[in-house]
């Protein structure tokens, strides 16, 4: 590997500069990540009758656990595991979550060294679910319980702090934006903040735009254009892009019909500096994600035969 391709702000590919990490290298369970020269493939499991996309394909306990399993032999870096939907909706209690998601952290645990992440906002529910065995808490409400930051700093685990507006589980009707892309970076500045003043050190925290949380799709094209100024706060990008609706009304797609539109829009991020990929296809994303990795010279070929062989003689 040549010393231009080891320099992330100076990839092979001529014009790419990516913004600089502040803690570009990272252990993060069992495994370490160079995020200044690598993407990881977080892979969605839903244990939620309700969930945007599958619609509770996989609900049943054993359908959650295989699934979680099949993605991490995919090759999935992540899994996350959600209880609760983000969309507005009755309320759930920690109680019932925890029976969602608490077994299949646990049997994943014993299974695969795989990440795993769990998509609460609940300190209760982060303490148990790291306790058992999950490496990241990943909060989709932007720190709306503070408290969440003081469990994540006793663990050693990873926060992800993502933007939204409403109170869990709330509607937000229309949402409106002055710059959709300022104010987003002013609101995680803000709950990277909180979470630092709570024990949380850079080493363990990742930021979220939020596509489509509580934004329209013209909201969330501009994010994924402008998605190297979120970046530029110096924390890894996760875009949770896979099959939104601003995928789907951006090519007047269904949800079945999407993949294309996701595995583009993930290639866009991750070109404006998104490290963590959050993603349904886990085949389809990791071969989009590593052929990204290899054309920025971030990796090498797993074999290469092509126009190598002796001609006759």
């Amino acid at each position: 590997m040549s010393e231009r391709a080891a320099d992330p702000r100076r990839p092979d590919a001529p014009g790419l500069v990516l913004p600089p990490l502040l803690v570009p290298r990272r252990r993060i369970g069992s495994r370490t990540f160079d995020f200044s020269r690598q993407v990881a493939v977080m892979a969605i499991v839903n244990r939620t009758p309700d969930s945007f996309f599958d619609r509770g394909a996989t609900f049943a306990l054993d359908l959650a656990v295989q699934a979680a399993v099949d993605a991490a032999d995919a090759g999935a870096d992540w899994v996350d595991i959600g209880g609760v939907p983000f969309a507005p909706g009755p309320e759930l209690s920690a109680a019932d979550e925890l029976d969602r998601v608490l077994p299949v952290v646990q049997a994943l645990a014993s299974r695969s060294d795989v990440v795993i992440s769990v998509d609460t906002f609940r300190p209760e529910v982060a303490e148990r679910v790291v306790a058992a065995g999950a490496h990241v808490v990943n909060d989709t409400t932007g720190l709306h319980d503070p408290g969440l930051a003081d469990v994540v700093a006793d663990s050693g685990a990873t926060l992800v702090v993502t933007h939204s507006l409403a109170l869990p589980r709330r509607e937000h009707p229309r949402p409106r934006y002055d710059d959709v892309v300022t104010e987003v970076v002013e609101f995680l500045a803000r709950r990277v903040d909180v979470a630092r003043a709570h024990g949380v050190p850079d080493a363990r925290l990742v930021i979220d735009p939020g596509h489509d949380l509580n934004k329209t799709t013209r909201h969330s094209l501009e994010l994924t254009r402008r998605l190297s100024e979120v970046a530029a706060l110096g924390h890894p990008t996760l875009a949770a892009v896979s099959n939104k609706d601003f995928i789907g009304e951006s090519l007047g797609r269904e949800k079945p019909d999407r993949l294309a539109g996701s595995l583009a829009a993930a290639t866009i991020s991750v070109l404006q500096g998104a490290r963590i990929v959050r993603m349904h296809d886990v085949r389809a994303s990791v071969d989009a994600v590593r052929m990204v990795e290899a054309v920025l010279g971030w990796r090498g070929p797993v074999f290469e035969r092509h126009n190598l062989t002796e001609g006759p003689s």
